[in-house]
């Protein structure tokens, strides 16, 4: 049995300290903190929490660790709710071509982007691209992320989509993060059925998702519900083909255009749709209408701010989003294309600095609000009794704040996952 106390710590966040399984609208700037505080895990749980004033001898004995956060922070383990992490190499050459002013759609186009990193995937083996996505596990567990999605969609191809996702799940033997994972076959349609979409639309559907299930690989189903990628039609027959298999819906939504894909997101009963840089008001009352008739099992409205930075594209308007109730989640799109990073701080930082979120409603987003996304709040995302043992001891700050003022330093001393 291993038990481990954290003891004198400056400033505690849970998040929450009533079991909520998400934060929305004005709430989420509400944190739950607690000065001079210690908390107890044993094994893999979060045991006991308390003012140091009430630490007594009981507590200390048969321990295996006592860590001293003096003038530290504690934060629940960020969630990250969108990545595509699985991916076979990196792409720095369309980077030159973004500094140019060529667009995603443009370099798309050239035979860049998704469909550079599917030609890829077909080159590298298992083994190969294991070694390389455990790599970059252990990068972002090191910057605070102990939860992540990972999404395949760089396989478009039965053979491709069935790689990534089996080393998506091959990674849980190897990092004590939890993984969960989404089956992305509708990422982009490959050169092969460009004149033949709905040939391909089929083999995703009648091909991919039954074989994807069987081999019990995929939590849920997303579709890149864009212009120029797939229609609200062909989305929406691609997610009712998942249903058919129990996997639940995300979306790809409003990156490039208006595509109508949040409403109808809410309308299928999509956990999460992600992106929305560009959003109308009547995307955001129907995501009000889903929340008020189904309120503990919403769409969430995921924001993904570092690939605006990468593409120099708008920023969603998390206060808007905020402004109306909704419970506004924060993810980091880890990808070779158009966001090569995992760190959760930087969102962060970009969250609070272009989007105008504060600190605390920026915690609340990346990680209760995140866990809700991966429909695991109950288990993960806040510092409550009974949760996961997924927490993060900062170096010695004064002010929640530092960690995005002080964007591209990493101010984590220690990160916890699973009591670990």
């Amino acid at each position: 049995m291993s038990k481990i106390l954290l003891h004198s710590i400056s400033q505690l966040y849970q998040v929450s300290d009533s079991q909520e399984i998400f934060k929305a609208g004005e709430n989420m700037q509400h944190t739950c903190l607690k000065e001079n505080a210690y908390l107890i895990i044993e094994n893999e749980h979060i045991i006991e929490i308390g003012n140091m004033a009430d630490l007594g001898e009981r507590q200390k004995e048969n321990l295996a660790e006592s860590i001293d956060c003096t003038g530290r922070i504690v934060l629940p383990g960020f969630v990250d709710s969108h990545t595509h992490l699985v991916f076979p190499k990196t792409r720095e050459e369309e980077y030159l071509f973004k500094i140019q002013g060529m667009t995603y759609e443009e370099i798309a186009q050239k035979g860049g982007g998704i469909l550079n990193s599917a030609r890829a995937v077909t080159h590298i083996s298992e083994e190969e691209l294991l070694l390389s996505s455990l790599e970059r596990c252990k990068n972002v567990l090191k910057t605070g992320t102990t939860t992540l999605e990972i999404k395949s969609g760089y396989g478009l191809s039965l053979a491709g989509e069935l790689k990534l996702l089996r080393v998506a799940n091959a990674l849980k033997k190897h990092t004590s993060q939890t993984i969960k994972t989404t089956f992305l076959g509708a990422h982009a349609i490959p050169l092969a059925y460009k004149s033949q979409r709905e040939k391909y639309i089929d083999l995703v559907c009648e091909e991919m998702i039954p074989q994807v299930a069987e081999e019990n690989l995929a939590d849920f189903i997303d579709v890149f519900c864009e212009t120029g990628f797939f229609t609200q039609a062909e989305t929406e027959k691609i997610l009712l083909k998942g249903a058919e298999y129990h996997l639940p819906a995300k979306i790809h939504v409003n990156q490039l255009d208006f595509s109508g894909g949040v409403q109808l997101g809410t309308r299928m009963g999509a956990i999460s749709v992600d992106h929305l840089e560009r959003i109308a008001d009547e995307d955001i009352f129907s995501l009000q209408e889903r929340q008020k008739n189904s309120p503990n099992d919403c769409t969430v409205p995921t924001l993904l701010p570092s690939c605006s930075f990468f593409l120099r594209d708008p920023y969603a308007p998390a206060r808007k989003l905020i402004a109306a109730g909704l419970p506004v989640c924060l993810a980091t799109d880890y990808n070779p294309g158009s966001s090569p990073s995992g760190s959760m701080a930087f969102v962060m930082s970009l969250a609070c600095t272009y989007m105008r979120m504060l600190p605390t409603e920026a915690l609340s987003a990346m990680t209760l609000n995140g866990a809700f996304a991966l429909r695991l709040s109950e288990k993960i995302g806040s510092i409550e009794v009974g949760k996961q043992a997924d927490i993060i001891i900062t170096k010695p700050l004064q002010h929640l704040a530092r960690i995005p003022y002080s964007f591209g330093e990493n101010l984590i001393e220690r990160v916890i996952c699973k009591g670990v």
